[in-house]
């Protein structure tokens, strides 16, 4: 190709000219003369010449308007689409909550002795929220699970797979650390971002066995719990399960105070400042005389054991305000091995008792009995109050009753006393426990109008006997009294001259709780009010002022009227002295340094099996106490639950009051 030095000037001042910014008038000329002269030698090829500076600057360009794009995008998506969701995971991250830990209420006795105690403990806390990423300038998250894991002895792959699954949750790692691995952990804790130890309490109770049932005892706390009361509670801590610890939760429950701490965005703590104090739970004071509930376990297992029994109960009230002077149910249990301090084996042990003995049942509240002749002072009062008989009437014992067959004239009914009492009024038939003067007032015999089924379920049902007391325990049951219908019902068939005569002498269906025994003849013992059996005396807050004085609170009075319940007391005051009443049922209690009154009960189960009642108030002239043990399934017709009741009894009245 041909080029001439004229035409290469003109190139050199195109080029020239292309890179300003305006084309003047003679570039446009100069630009033609070129093609003239181009085509004029024949060049048919042609260079197009185009700046790349050109070429990338305007690639930068739209690079950069693409990128402001994708950042207006991005701003408009965090800050209006989801700008109040990322502003309160700022508030989240910026301030953390923690709990100032408070005490859980105090449990008192009558005379303020403490029966629970509230001792420290810390747990090892995760946030895997809060776990590291990998980071060459720290420990990654597993190599922290590992520390861990070694730390507390626990499976590296169980606390993996814990924090994988809880997520944003937080979790306890590790409960009630030993000493060494408290040292060990807090030694290092800064090493380890998402562990925290955290300081609890726990409850120790000094004299377990002793109070176990009526204290109750407490557990972790649950999830669901948590849900319904995060204010109250955080995952470390215990709630009542069982007992006073369970019925007055709220009442003994803490309210942790809260502290707000300020980080900056790399997680340095600004500020700390405390949102809520911490309250402590009240205080509970008992109607308990705890040197009694002691007397009485020793007692009644002692009795247990003089009679190769194991199961018993013994319920102390006082008859002027209802309140729980002692409560024992044997088998017992050590309350202590619920925390976590405890040996898990001896847990499990007990967990794993054979059901028959029901260590754990509380037998006072939840536990139904046939009360054999214990029912009759109340039956006595029914026939009384319906003027079926006057108490001085003689009735003749001769050691049975026989009936004709309802089917069958030519066969005959006998039943049979304990004894042969001879003639028989109302206070000898209590004192001696006369089964055949009960058959006649209970069911009719001959010229003698009875009470029948109806009556006697209604007496029964006014004394309390198949319904909740109401007492401040959980786990109460209620009685259950037999009548026509629930015969009719449960068993198809129909209700005998025979059933009534048992339930007069309380055998047959009845099933009664010893809460609802001792509580009738409470009312008895003080002249005619049913009163609400109480445990708690009073509610004090700290400083021991009082914030709620729990009331004598009458269920029921003037049901039956006072001179027959006088009557009826003189008729058990007779089974203590035996005066008129050779075969007096409770004179081993004429020992004792008070006045007593009583009535005993020998329910029979079959197979020359009983239970073994008997029930005391004391003084006779004034009662300050009512007392009711029950011993359970003894083999053989023994004096088992008497001298029980007077050993606790001759104690407790020689203590100096």
């Amino acid at each position: 190709m041909l080029d001439f030095p004229f035409l290469k000037k003109l190139r050199k001042n195109k080029n020239k000219i292309s890179l300003k910014n305006e084309i003047e008038p003679h570039d446009v000329l100069l630009d033609s003369l070129i093609q003239k002269k181009e085509k004029e030698i024949g060049i048919s090829e042609k260079k197009l010449e185009v700046p790349i500076l050109k070429i990338i600057l305007q690639g930068f360009f739209i690079l950069f308007l693409f990128l402001i794009f994708i950042l207006f995008a991005k701003t408009f998506q965090f800050q209006i689409i989801e700008g109040e969701e990322f502003l309160a995971l700022l508030n989240e991250n910026k301030f953390i909550i923690n709990q100032i830990q408070a005490e859980r209420g105090i449990i008192y006795d009558n005379n303020l002795k403490q029966l629970v105690l509230n001792e420290a403990s810390f747990d090892l806390i995760c946030s895997p929220s809060d776990l590291p990423g990998e980071n060459e300038d720290k420990l990654s998250r597993d190599e922290i699970l590992k520390e861990i894991s070694e730390i507390c002895q626990k499976d590296f792959e169980i606390l993996k797979k814990e924090v994988l699954e809880k997520k944003d949750n937080s979790f306890i790692v590790s409960e009630n650390l030993d000493h060494q691995t408290l040292i060990r952990v807090e030694a290092r804790i800064d090493e380890f971002p998402g562990f925290q130890v955290k300081k609890n309490t726990i409850r120790n109770y000094p004299e377990g066995e002793v109070f176990a049932h009526l204290i109750g005892y407490t557990g972790r706390v649950k999830s669901e719990e948590l849900k319904e009361d995060p204010d109250f509670y955080s995952i470390t801590d215990y709630v009542g399960r069982d007992g006073l610890e369970k019925f007055y939760e709220e009442t003994l429950r803490k309210n942790s105070g809260k502290l707000q701490i300020e980080r900056d965005a790399v997680g340095n703590i600004l500020s700390k400042e405390i949102i809520q104090y911490p309250e402590s739970g009240n205080n509970l004071v008992l109607w308990l005389d705890s040197s009694l509930q002691k007397k009485v376990k020793e007692e009644l297992a002692l009795g247990l054991e003089r009679v190769s029994s194991k199961k018993g109960v013994a319920v102390a009230l006082d008859p002027k305000t209802g309140g729980v002077l002692a409560m024992v149910s044997l088998p017992s249990f050590d309350n202590n091995l619920f925390n976590q301090k405890s040996d898990t084996g001896e847990l499990e042990r007990l967990l794993e008792d054979p059901y028959e003995l029901k260590p754990l049942f509380n037998r006072a509240v939840s536990g139904r009995y046939l009360t054999g002749s214990t029912i009759k002072p109340l039956i006595a009062s029914a026939a009384l109050e319906e003027d079926l008989i006057s108490p001085d009437k003689n009735i003749y014992c001769e050691g049975k009753i026989t009936i004709d067959d309802y089917w069958d004239p030519e066969k005959k009914w006998d039943y049979k006393d304990w004894e042969t009492h001879g003639w028989t009024n109302l206070r000898k038939a209590i004192a001696e426990s006369c089964n055949v003067f009960f058959y006649t007032i209970g069911g009719g015999y001959k010229e003698q109008e009875g009470l029948g089924p109806t009556r006697i379920k209604k007496y029964l049902q006014i004394f309390g006997w198949d319904s909740k007391t109401g007492i401040d325990l959980p786990g109460e049951v209620k009685g259950f009294i037999p009548d026509k219908e629930w015969k009719k019902e449960k068993m198809n068939q129909g209700w005998w001259d025979g059933d009534t005569y048992l339930l007069s002498i309380g055998q047959g269906y009845l099933l009664i709780s010893p809460l609802e025994v001792v509580s009738s003849f409470a009312a008895i013992a003080n002249g005619g009010k049913l009163l609400k059996p109480l445990v708690v005396q009073k509610i004090i807050d700290k400083e021991n002022n009082i914030i709620e004085e729990k009331n004598t609170e009458v269920i029921r009075e003037n049901f039956i009227d006072s001179e027959n319940l006088k009557i009826i007391r003189e008729g058990m005051r007779q089974a203590v002295t035996g005066i008129n009443s050779p075969h007096a049922s409770a004179v081993v209690l004429n020992s004792l340094p008070v006045s007593a009154a009583a009535k005993t009960g020998t329910a029979e189960l079959g197979n020359d099996h009983y239970h073994n009642w008997v029930t005391v108030f004391a003084p006779y002239e004034d009662p300050q106490i009512v007392l009711t043990v029950v011993i359970e399934n003894i083999d053989g017709i023994k004096a088992a639950a008497l001298p029980v009741a007077r050993a606790i009894l001759d104690w407790y009245f020689s203590q100096p009051k």
